[in-house]
């Protein structure tokens, strides 16, 4: 939280009052051991998806080969791009959170994303690495 001295030296500079509306969004500080060290997300890549009919939101069913850690199956909102975008891409999923139904499937894996611009809240994009060089099963670390 700021002091009263940082909030001084903030009104007198009032371009620097968007960056402290930025912070007030961010969740508290933790450390990698409390966070990022309990989440097992893993590289995949997409074999197949389709239109999930059952979902509540528009969404697909993605299955996703993690190597050594199995074909997956994730609901995902990502109908932004045509299913045929998705197969044979790279994406990042979080492997150790309990099974989630979803319009009656079984979502085994969280597909990470990122919002697309102008898209209802909740459509997303893959997140996917730079380089094609990658192998699946990998952890994001």
């Amino acid at each position: 939280m700021p002091t009263s001295v940082d909030l001084d030296i903030l009104t007198s500079n009032p371009s620097q009052l968007p960056i402290m509306n930025l912070m007030s969004d961010l969740k508290p500080t933790v450390s990698k051991e409390e966070s990022l060290d309990l989440l097992d997300i893993r590289m995949g890549k997409v074999l197949s998806a389709e239109l999930a009919v059952d979902a509540p939101k528009p969404s697909y069913i993605i299955r996703a080969d993690f190597g050594k850690y199995g074909i997956r199956t994730s609901v995902g909102r990502l109908t932004t791009h045509a299913p045929d975008e998705l197969v044979g891409r790279y994406i990042f999923g979080v492997l150790n959170f309990e099974p989630r139904f979803v319009g009656g499937v079984a979502s085994e894996f969280l597909t990470l994303g990122v919002q697309v611009t102008k898209a209802d809240s909740g459509e997303a994009t893959i997140v996917t690495p730079l380089s094609e060089n990658v192998k699946v099963g990998s952890k994001l670390f």
